[in-house]
């Protein structure tokens, strides 16, 4: 019998499966970032779109109609989708967006005779996996191969018997590069969103304790989400209203551009896998005090690329931050060092990883 000959490293076409933006989330960004990176490579990608707008629009305000008008459109998309594509990469999440969107269409990929590559993300993995591995394992069984973002995801995998690779986040460093910030301001980037999970609000505690040793500090906080007129509130009570900014949303574009006029980024998050936001402060020259949660240490180590310190703990984020002020010395150390290490997230880094999994699946 003649030898299965070796599929061609870069696959004709692939279907990916994912968020997009709007809204402009890391995952959403990741997926479009990656679409057009891979067209790059020479591969036609159609994206199956997990958060397509409502058709009628009104369906997205009834409760119960809701779902079945996104999920039975969706299915009938990764259907079509597994037919003419080589493979399906599926950007895959925890909890409801699992169950919904990233499970159904490894089946599909499996009924349709197709590989399917699910690259996991996500900083609540833990959690969901002790409720629900016996499911994702069950569906995962059928998916040609497991990738994730950090060492901190192969290790929570693996405690649930599931094998999984790294193949980091990827970074435009043509997009996100080094400023001029005013020297006389201090200006903070909060990049995460108005969340419970993100604890905006000790970021706003550890601004109020920066102003009393710099009066002049001020803080931009980028993101949207429920917790806005809370954390307004609070600023208000803290006395740092009008040294706070909060900008919604932003698309990377905006995003750069506030990274480029700051002077530190805080990321403050209860939980958390590889944050993107981490990586883009670092891309753009600045110092970054994240806390130590998650996949943060598997990312950058303390005092070498970036401040760490324990969640919730606003007296530790402020002396971080004064830190970074104060001690010049340290803070060029930890710019220098976070733009060397982020060349480990280009596309000329991380793109023949993924073709080179897209090969290893259709082998």
């Amino acid at each position: 019998m003649a030898a299965r000959p070796e599929p061609r490293t870069v696959p004709s076409r692939l279907a990916l499966v994912g968020p997009m933006p709007p809204p402009a989330g890391g995952m959403a960004n990741q997926t479009l970032q990656l679409a057009r990176l891979l067209e790059g490579e020479g591969v036609h990608v159609e994206i199956v779109q997990v958060n397509a707008p409502y058709s009628p629009a009104w369906a997205g305000r009834v409760p119960v109609l809701r779902a079945a008008f996104r999920l039975l459109p969706y299915l009938y998309r990764l259907w079509r989708a597994a037919g003419r594509n080589e493979l399906f990469h599926i950007m895959a999440n925890s909890g409801w967006s699992w169950h919904l969107f990233a499970a159904p269409a490894i089946w599909i990929a499996r009924l349709r005779g197709i590989p399917a590559v699910v690259n996991y993300r996500g900083g609540e993995a833990e959690p969901f996996l002790r409720k629900a591995a016996g499911m994702v394992r069950f569906s995962m069984r059928r998916a040609a191969a497991l990738a994730v973002p950090s060492g901190f995801l192969t290790e929570v995998f693996a405690r649930f018997g599931m094998d999984a690779r790294i193949v980091p986040n990827i970074i435009d460093l043509e997009k996100f590069r080094a400023g001029a910030p005013n020297p006389g301001d201090i200006h903070v980037v909060v990049a995460r969103n108005l969340e419970p999970l993100y604890d905006i609000a000790s970021a706003l505690r550890a601004l109020a304790l920066l102003r009393e040793r710099h009066p002049g500090a001020r803080m931009s906080v980028a993101g949207s989400g429920p917790e806005r007129a809370n954390l307004e509130r609070l600023a208000a009570e803290l006395g740092i209203a009008d040294r706070v900014r909060f900008t919604g949303r932003l698309d990377s574009q905006a995003m750069a551009a506030l990274y480029r006029e700051a002077t530190l980024s805080l990321n403050p998050s209860l939980a958390d896998n590889m944050p993107n936001s981490v990586l883009e402060a670092l891309a753009c020259g600045l110092p970054v005090v994240s806390t130590d949660v998650g996949g943060v240490p598997h990312l950058v180590r303390h005092e070498h690329t970036a401040l760490l310190v324990k969640p919730g703990d606003a007296p530790a984020m402020a002396e971080a931050m004064a830190r970074l002020i104060e001690e010049e010395g340290l803070k060029e150390v930890l710019v220098r060092n976070g733009r060397v290490h982020v060349q480990a997230f280009t596309w000329r880094a991380v793109g023949p990883q993924w073709l080179e999994i897209y090969r290893e699946v259709r082998a």
